[in-house]
Order: structure tokens, then C-alpha cells, then sequence
């Protein structure tokens, strides 16, 4: 039957898909716990898979978000061939059970593309939680690219002017898909892709290291920094552009996010911070409240990419049944520019 012609779901009550939502949640918890005791299923199988079926609806999976950068599945072998004879990568990082490959090809015009590995969405494991409780740090940046950060990494191609010959520093970045492609795309001079979490950053690494031709003479490196932390004097006031996707989300990490903003965005009137974030209730309007008060001005745009809108606005009707979920407030960023300057 042709889907365009099908009738839509109904749609449950907002409070039963929270609470729906909630119990698919501790079920991924509960997943995660009981794979550290017994041994893991083939891949492409599932031991429960009517749990299976109710975590994807909440779990990103590369089909969801807006689509905006063609992507395509690519088996580890493949890029471990690829990786033979090139000087851009290790072969021998590759592999591991828990890992998956993608690859994107970008849009910017030179035919650029990225092999990104990152951890399979059903892998989280207990020890990746008591590393988040040991860091004071979350894991979601360890299993999947939110649509948040897709839409940044398409807004940084669409003004990669912005960027040329600037050192740019992406917060939170997860595996970190808006840094390398700022490196891959605008001719940057310096990229620097950050997460809190030591794990992420591993994965961030490894992929700075699997595409480093495609960066040219863009310096790209990886680095561990957490906003709670004193940061380093040799970065304090250095970075011509921040760039930050859906990091807005945890209130107990506002004040110390804008603070970081702050010490680490250059002191110039042309320096700013670029953040993408959707509202998630009351979240974003916190934190945009307390980037005034560590006296940055910051202006908020809702329509800033015809394309983008576009998109949202089919997903927010129903017109596009490919988001069957899509909830704004949950998956439509909006545009975020901070400044020192007020």
C-alpha cells in the first residue's frame, strides 16, 4: 500500500507519550544492564524484540532528523580497505563489535565526504553510565547524532564564509559531525571539537584521524573539556567561533556552559557563539536568561534557513509522515547567536 495514501496514527495524549516514552527508557536501562551479564546476541538480533521496536521510537536512528546531509550506512571492512593505503587513519582502530560506520556526503560543493564511527545505539553498557556518574557527564553524545547537530553541520556549509580563516571550537559536540564538517567544508584555520565525556572524545579522535585528508590545511584536533572545569589559560579568550548543538537541554549545567562561553570566545566584535537548540519546555529561555546575566547578548532566531523551515513546518502538520514523532519542542532547534558585545 502506498504510505501517502494511508490514513495517520492516531496520536496518543501528550501526557500517555511522556509516560510512554519514560517506561521505553528505563527498558534501553534495563537493556544495557543485563547485556553486562550475559554474551552478546549476533548482530542484527535482538533477544526482546518487542523492546527493541518500542526503543527506536525514542533512540535516534540514522533514518530520523531532518536528512539534511545525504548519509549512508558503510560497513567497518569497507573503510578498514579504504584505510590500506591511505596516511589518514589506522586500520587497526576499527572493528570493535559495538562500533558502526556511516558515511556523508557533503554538500559543499568539492565533493567532500566523512566516514564517521561511533557506538551502536543499543550498546550502552554499565560502565558507560558509572563513567558518566565519575565525570559528571552524560552519555548521549556516545551513541548517536542528535537532529540538532545535524542541522548545525548543514548551517555551517550554508555560511561557511563565517568561518574562513577563524579558530572555532564546537562544545559538546557528541562524535562531533558540525566540527569535522566545518574542517572538511569552510577553510577554517583552526577546528577544535569538544565533549565532557573522555569515552566521546575517543571516538572524536578517531575520527579526526580517519578523515584527515579531507581536511586540508585546516588544523583539526580533539580535546577533553568539561564546562565545570577551570579551563586552560592558553585557551581562555582564543576562539573566534563557538559552535554548540542541543547542549542547552541540562538546567544544572547553564550557569557553568555560559561561563565557558564567556572565558573562551575572543574579545572582539566579530567573535560569537553559534548555538542551535530547541526549546525542551522552559530549558532554552533559562539559559538564555543566564547568558544576559554573565553579561553576553545573545538573539534568538526561529526561521533562519528556508530549507530547515520548511521541512519543520511539513513534520509539525503531519505532511511528512518520515518523523512520525517529531514534536517541536523536543526536535526543532532554534538559532541561538551570543555575543560579548552588547
Amino acid at each position: 500500500m502506498d504510505s501517502s495514501s494511508s490514513p495517520a496514527p492516531p496520536q496518543a495524549p501528550a501526557r500517555s507519550r511522556g509516560t510512554s516514552n519514560a517506561s521505553q527508557r528505563w527498558s534501553i536501562l534495563r537493556r544495557a544492564l543485563l547485556a553486562r551479564s550475559s554474551s552478546p546476541a549476533p548482530e542484527g538480533t535482538c533477544r526482546d524484540q518487542h523492546i527493541k521496536d518500542g526503543t527506536n521510537n525514542i533512540s535516534r536512528k540514522a533514518s530520523r532528523g531532518f536528512n539534511l546531509i545525504e548519509c549512508h550506512s558503510l560497513p567497518i571492512s569497507q573503510l578498514k580497505k579504504s584505510l590500506e593505503n591511505s596516511s589518514s587513519g589506522n586500520e587497526n582502530d576499527l572493528g570493535c563489535q559495538k562500533d558502526v560506520c556511516v558515511y556523508y556526503k557533503l554538500p559543499c560543493g568539492s565533493s567532500s565526504k566523512l566516514n564517521l564511527v561511533y557506538r551502536r545505539e543499543d550498546s550502552l553498557e554499565l560502565n558507560d553510565m558509572e563513567a558518566s556518574n565519575r565525570y559528571n557527564i552524560d552519555t548521549t553524545g556516545l551513541v548517536c547524532c542528535w537532529p540538532s547537530e545535524e542541522v548545525l553541520a548543514y548551517y555551517c556549509i550554508n555560511h561557511s564564509d563565517v568561518f574562513r580563516a577563524k579558530k572555532v571550537l564546537e562544545l559538546g559536540s557528541g562524535y562531533g559531525l558540525a566540527g569535522l564538517v566545518i574542517a572538511a567544508c569552510t577553510n577554517a584555520d583552526e577546528v577544535v571539537i569538544s565533549d565532557g565525556n573522555p569515552q566521546v572524545v575517543e571516538y572524536i579522535q578517531k575520527n579526526i584521524s580517519i578523515n584527515q585528508e579531507t581536511f586540508g590545511e585546516t588544523k583539526v584536533k580533539s580535546m577533553i573539556l568539561h564546562w565545570d572545569k577551570e579551563q586552560a589559560s592558553e585557551v581562555l579568550n582564543t576562539f573566534d567561533i563557538i559552535v554548540a548543538s542541543d547542549c542547552t537541554f541540562f538546567k544544572q549545567f547553564h550557569e557553568s556552559l555560559a561561563r565557558t562561553v564567556k572565558s573562551l570566545l575572543k574579545h572582539s566584535a566579530t567573535s560569537q557563539a553559534v548555538f542551535l537548540s530547541p526549546k525542551r519546555g522552559d530549558s532554552l529561555d533559562k539559559f538564555l536568561g543566564i547568558i544576559k546575566e554573565n553579561e553576553l547578548s545573545c538573539e534568538l532566531i526561529e526561521n533562519y534557513d528556508p530549507t530547515v523551515w520548511n521541512l519543520h513546518k511539513k513534520y509539525e502538520a503531519g505532511d511528512d509522515r518520515s518523523w512520525p514523532n517529531y514534536d517541536k519542542e523536543h526536535c526543532y532547534p532554534l538559532l541561538v547567536r551570543i555575543s560579548s558585545f552588547c
